[in-house]
């Protein structure tokens, strides 16, 4: 009986559908992005075929975790010259380079012409990768094994391995270049052809180990070498910095720059100045801020001069000049004082006494600072001054027998006498009953001061007359011969601050901010408080 197994069409029909449903999706497809990293994979993949398991030994044999370190071991660049890190660097990784070009032998590499591509297998290398470049002694210090040429001659690990125990067992040094042992090798696994070369090349070990010994005697006084430079260098960059560490033990660049004889009175101004200095927002210490205004007042050096010496911009130098001028003056206006009377005549030098008695209070005299010419024909007008024939401020100032400043007024038009000034500076309010004020001739005041029942002693003028008479000259010489010490404190002053001797810009000259005087003012009180604080001119000790 013939029976029919053939599934009915129902059943085909689901068979196939079943089939359609569980269809695999290829990766072909554009829009699948296992194919974009399937290309990226295939880029860097390489098929080793037997070699696989050779290549996993080698790999467990160096410990190492990944088929990449091991292709990084398999696989060297050409040594680079190192021509900067100093002559014995640089010649040994020099001779290195031209080494490993001369085993290599290429038409299309040269010493200069290596590409960054070019590599060597590490099968020319006994340890499988190069020693490091300061063993030239070392046989992988250049590729010698397999080179299918005898223009290099192949180095033996054995013999750089006795060299090496030698040098331990000798200097017991522990940190000697440990010895090869490149697939088992051993001293009994020579072969005779190794031996012979062995022999012959035994008697020059004592020469490379000297060779070693010297290279490390050169690294060690190459290093020394540039440890000295280095602490040269910081020194050199220390004085250069214009900080208190270039200014210690050495007051003639204190005084140069700052006009203070020494660095611990410096140092005592920075004191009583760092609590009113600003302290956010800074670019230079407060030591550097008080180092810039006095030079700036010493020296009358440009404000873009400065700035070029503190590595800052212009402005800062600019705002700290004139913050710090402030700062000074608050501080600093107390040093020129009024002494009191007992004062004076306790502290009258002896030829003062001789020829007045103990009741000279004051030396006055007037001075002039010369000021750019103002754009205003008024002001113009007004500082013009006919004795100086230019345009200046006009300032009174007095000193005291024993050669101190003790009293400077504020800043009058050039055009203004001395006598106005005189009178309306406020000296007069500190004279007492039976003072002596010492003038100069052109200084009319005798009646100002009379109404404080004070007195003044003027040189005669030979006004209206042929000649002096006897007395007069006397006594002519006698006030010229003290008056004389005023001239000096005015001239000490404008030759120890040089910026009272250029011509001071219109921006000084004009009003403070909510105060009654001008920024010339405060720097001119500031140089005779400093003047106060060193040794006088007037009184030698």
């Amino acid at each position: 009986m013939e029976h029919n197994y053939s599934l009915p069409f129902a059943a085909g029909s689901l068979y196939k559908n079943k089939s359609h449903k569980h269809k695999r999706r290829r990766t072909g497809q554009p829009d699948d992005p296992r194919r974009f990293w399937d290309k990226k994979r295939n880029k860097t993949r390489i098929n080793i075929g037997v070699a696989f398991i050779k290549w996993r030994e080698l790999r467990d044999k160096l410990q190492l975790d990944r088929d990449a370190d091991l292709a990084c071991v398999l696989i060297e660049s050409f040594p680079v010259w190192k021509h900067h890190l100093g002559s014995q660097v640089s010649e040994l990784t020099k001779r290195r380079r031209m080494s490993w070009v001369a085993a290599v032998r290429k038409k299309t590499i040269t010493f200069n012409n290596i590409s960054r591509d070019t590599l060597v297998c590490s099968r020319h290398l006994h340890k499988g990768k190069p020693t490091d470049e300061m063993l030239d002694c070392d046989p992988d210090w250049v590729p010698s094994s397999h080179l299918r040429h005898t223009e290099v001659k192949a180095t033996h690990s054995v013999q750089f391995n006795r060299s090496t125990r030698r040098l331990q067992a000798v200097t017991g040094d522990q940190a000697a270049p440990a010895p090869l042992d490149v697939a088992g090798q051993t001293d009994e696994a020579l072969t005779a052809d190794d031996a012979s070369q062995m022999d012959d090349t035994d008697s020059n070990e004592n020469t490379a180990e000297q060779q070693e010994c010297h290279l490390c005697r050169c690294r060690r006084a190459e290093y020394k070498r540039l440890l000295e430079e280095n602490r040269r260098l910081k020194e050199e960059l220390a004085q250069k910095r214009m900080d208190e560490d270039s200014f210690k033990d050495d007051d003639a660049k204190v005084k140069y720059y700052t006009g203070l004889p020494c660095l611990a009175l410096l140092m005592g101004v920075l004191t009583q100045l760092v609590p009113c200095l600003p302290q956010t927002g800074r670019k230079l210490s407060p030591f550097q801020m008080l180092l810039s205004t006095l030079m700036r007042l010493r020296l009358n050096l440009p404000i873009q001069h400065i700035a070029y010496l503190f590595s800052v911009d212009r402005k800062t130098v600019s705002t700290t000049f004139r913050d710090t001028i402030g700062s000074m003056f608050s501080h600093l206006k107390p040093l020129v004082h009024w002494p009191e009377r007992h004062c004076l005549q306790a502290t009258m030098p002896h030829h003062f006494v001789e020829a007045f008695g103990s009741q000279v209070a004051v030396i006055v005299d007037c001075f002039e600072i010369r000021i750019e010419r103002a754009s205003n024909l008024k002001a113009r007008a007004q500082t013009f001054s006919h004795y100086k024939q230019r345009h200046t401020l006009k300032y009174l100032i007095g000193i005291t027998p024993r050669g101190s400043i003790s009293f400077i007024s504020q800043g009058w038009e050039g055009d203004v006498s001395d006598k106005h000034v005189t009178e309306n500076s406020g000296l007069l309010n500190k004279l007492l009953p039976g003072d002596l004020v010492l003038a100069e001739c052109g200084m009319d005041i005798k009646d100002s001061v009379g109404l404080v029942c004070a007195e003044v002693k003027i040189p005669a003028s030979t006004r209206g007359c042929s000649q002096l008479e006897a007395k007069d000259v006397e006594e002519t010489h006698r006030i010229a011969h003290l008056k004389v010490h005023v001239e000096r404190m005015i001239g000490c002053v404008r030759t120890k601050y040089n910026i009272l001797n250029g011509i001071v810009p219109v921006s000084m000259v004009l009003p403070c901010q909510g105060e009654d005087m001008t920024f010339l003012d405060k720097i001119v009180t500031v140089c005779c408080a400093l003047t106060n604080m060193c040794p006088s001119v007037a009184m030698k000790p």
